[in-house]
């Protein structure tokens, strides 16, 4: 019996779905530069990027550093671990960036980081697995008891990460459980909230450029009703 294992989101799931799929890299000198966008596994229905996607960008690839960015709704559960899996066992220093969201499987893949970012407003959910399965009694516990290895392994790979107790990061699992940005730095899920880049303007620098413009205003209505003061007193000259 084939049995597909995967993730099922019920929260945001209009938003994950409407990611477009992007798989790229790009190498300069010692740095790899590698966008994951979209469904994770290797799909006939739609694009996707699976682990073999991702063994063929790293083969022979000698970076110092990797960058992974990745905004995913996530997919086949051991893809994502395969991937978790080439990343650590590569010799480069691994740099995720989460742009969008982190759910499922994408989830599993940015644990590999050993520098994990997260930019404002993204979102990371970790949840159970689940899959489709039918035949015999027999065949339905064994679907039951790779279920329950397949969550076990997904805590084992969190708990890298996690500050607190493995039953906690389990509940969380079994809840399916979204972070924000600043819940997961708090719990060690995620290193580094980076926000976007805002200029500071100087409020006294803001006060005289407003107090400046309406200095010209008035500069400009003295000024008009002087020429029409003047224009007057032309008329009335005999």
């Amino acid at each position: 019996m084939k049995r597909l294992f995967n993730f099922k989101n019920t929260r945001y799931l209009n938003d994950i779905e409407e990611i477009d799929h992007e798989f790229k890299t790009e190498t300069n000198d010692d740095k790899t530069e590698i966008t994951i966008y979209g469904p994770i596994g290797d799909y006939w229905f739609t694009e996707s990027t699976s682990a073999s996607d991702v063994k063929k960008a790293l083969k022979d690839n000698e970076s110092k550093e990797i960058i992974l960015n990745l905004n995913s709704g996530g997919g086949d559960a051991f893809d994502g671990i395969a991937i978790y899996n080439q990343l650590k066992k590569h010799d480069a220093k691994i740099i995720v960036n989460i742009d969008g969201f982190a759910a499922s499987a994408a989830s599993v893949i940015a644990m590999a980081a050993d520098e994990l970012y997260m930019g404002t407003g993204t979102m990371m959910m970790i949840h159970e697995a689940s899959t489709f399965a039918w035949g015999t009694k027999k065949e339905m516990k064994a679907t039951l008891n790779a279920l329950e290895g397949l969550d076990s392994s997904l805590a084992d790979i969190y708990m890298t990460r996690f500050k607190g107790e493995r039953s906690e990061i389990e509940t969380f699992i079994e809840n399916e459980t979204w972070f924000t940005v600043d819940e997961a730095v708090s719990i060690g899920l995620a290193d580094e909230k980076v926000e976007a880049e805002e200029t500071e303007e100087d409020p006294e620098e803001f006060k005289n450029s407003v107090l400046a413009r309406f200095s010209v205003k008035v500069a400009d209505e003295v000024i008009e009703a002087f020429d029409q003061q003047n224009i007057l007193a032309k008329l009335k000259r005999p």
